[in-house]
């Protein structure tokens, strides 16, 4: 992003220090709230149509709507939790604060812009958080992470799962789901396109490298010596002791039989060869 570094200086001092930790603390007092009964979490979810109508704090709620408890609970948000908080810091110490701030914002701008396309569906923050895991798996693609706390999976196979779900979702789910994902994902290239075009070139050279010293090592080693009437090498006959004759012009090399019996090489008649 070429205007990334003007923006920075215009308007860096405006960014929030350790924002994911208090996204993380508001979504946890949201869910307590909840629990306890003092708050109904489907104010939290952002339906266009009701903000359109007056209900426009969804706007805002929407960031602090905790995630679903899933299949093991709520032991599975707390574990999200963790997982935000920790990424999101990752990300914050190596592109600071501004730029992270800048990378969340996107996501929820592109997040709440497409949701306008299916006014009545509600939406949620969870492919937001979706955007954050895979841009700190792109930037650590060998962390080594304790799924669970107890099972260690280097987190690029993890990444790979995520971008197989989304587009198994993508092409079984609604248009709702689809414009979410299309959100996380173009907020995901608008910060790494630049990355991946590098890193495939990167790739593309380094194979290209790799191809030609495997076709230099199928051929074998180069001959250092190599008669010029008879072909014969240091390779193919190591025995022989070659020797350059010194009235030929340039460096032309004979073996023992030919280093007496040859035409001697002249300038004109090399320059004619060539």
């Amino acid at each position: 992003m070429p205007l990334l570094p003007k923006l920075e200086r215009f308007l860096g001092r405006f960014a929030i220090p350790n924002l994911s930790l208090y996204l993380v603390i508001g979504q946890v007092f949201v869910l307590l709230s909840a629990l306890l009964g003092l708050l109904d979490l489907g104010n939290f979810l952002f339906v266009p149509e009701l903000a359109r109508q007056g209900e426009w704090w969804r706007l805002f709620t929407m960031v602090f709507m905790p995630p679903p408890p899933g299949l093991f609970g709520y032991a599975l948000v707390a574990f999200a939790w963790y997982m935000f908080f920790l990424m999101g810091g990752a990300l914050e110490g190596y592109w600071g604060e501004f730029r992270f701030n800048l990378f969340l914002l996107t996501g929820y701008l592109l997040t709440i812009g497409v949701a306008f396309l299916t006014p009545y569906s509600p939406t949620t923050n969870l492919f937001i958080a979706g955007s954050v895991f895979l841009a700190f798996a792109w930037l650590n693609p060998e962390f080594e992470l304790a799924l669970f706390f107890i099972l260690p999976v280097r987190i690029k196979w993890l990444a790979l799962v995520t971008w197989l779900m989304f587009a198994y979702q993508f092409f079984r789910g609604g248009w709702p789901l689809r414009f979410q994902i299309l959100a996380s994902v173009g907020n995901f290239l608008l910060f790494f396109s630049r990355d991946i075009v590098q890193t495939m070139r990167h790739r593309k050279r380094s194979m290209a490298g790799q191809a030609r010293r495997f076709a230099s090592e199928a051929a074998g080693p180069e001959a250092r010596h190599r008669c010029r009437v008879c072909g014969k090498t240091d390779l193919t006959n190591p025995e022989l002791d070659f020797r350059y004759c010194s009235k030929c012009a340039g460096d032309e090399c004979y073996c023992p039989e030919h280093i007496f019996a040859h035409e001697h090489v002249t300038a004109s008649s090399e320059a004619a060869q060539k």
